[in-house]
């Protein structure tokens, strides 16, 4: 689905990632760890053409590196950033109908799911977006990201700061994210939660990948885990 090869990417003079390769499998989901400042956000920006890079990036065997965002979004691949980037002035289903591909479109998603799957979001369908809690600002951004009916989706720190509930229903929504064979790349620090829910980690230092393996190894592994992960 995703094919990653010697991405290097910049911010100005400044070299940030230094030759990442990576890949996701359909349906896969594959967490990106790693501490504050290694790379891993850039790692999404340079793969959705944000940020200046060179290297190749291979989505459904097509070249899209050096692609504008928009177009590359239309291929089928969508961010949801750390930020909760939604309209505050808008309510709940207007910002889900925003995310909506196109009207005549039948996608994976409905609204009603969502509102199903998050008590939160149908009880508070008409409020501005800007009322909701933090948790309720990432479950209405990740729900809008959807409605866009993305084949992967780059999920940028989703459980920042929310309370372990919260945490564990983003765990759900993106178990049946996968189970509906869309693929996603992880972007946490939490190991909880990516060890939970991925089928492989990298683990990323220093502008590079110095370690890939399935959770499990990650766990056993604890040279790595003290070496690049713990603060």
């Amino acid at each position: 689905m995703l094919d990653v090869q010697n991405l290097n990417a910049y911010y100005g003079k400044s070299h940030v990632l230094h030759g990442v390769n990576m890949t996701i499998g359909e349906g896969e989901i594959v967490s990106l760890l790693g501490r504050n400042g290694v790379g891993r956000s850039t790692t999404v920006m340079a793969i959705m053409g944000v940020v200046d890079a060179t290297g190749s990036v291979r989505f459904k065997g097509e070249e899209i590196l050096g692609q504008p965002p928009h177009k590359i979004a239309r291929s089928g691949l969508a961010v949801i950033p750390e930020n909760r980037d939604i309209f505050p002035t808008l309510t709940v289903r207007q910002n889900l109908l925003l995310g909506q591909k196109s009207m005549k479109h039948q996608g994976r998603w409905q609204m009603e799911e969502f509102f199903e799957m998050f008590s939160n979001l149908k009880e508070r369908a008409d409020v501005p977006g800007g009322a909701l809690s933090g948790g309720e600002q990432q479950m209405l951004t990740m729900c809008r990201a959807l409605m866009g009916d993305p084949e992967l989706i780059m999920v940028d720190e989703p459980t920042e700061g929310l309370a372990p509930k919260i945490v564990e229903q983003i765990g759900e929504l993106l178990t049946e994210v996968s189970r509906r064979g869309v693929s996603i790349l992880l972007v946490e620090q939490k190991l909880t939660i990516a060890l939970k829910v991925s089928n492989r980690v990298y683990v990323m230092g220093h502008g590079e990948i110095v370690h890939e393996c399935t959770p499990d190894e990650l766990m056993a592994n604890e040279a790595v885990r003290k070496d690049w992960l713990e603060v």
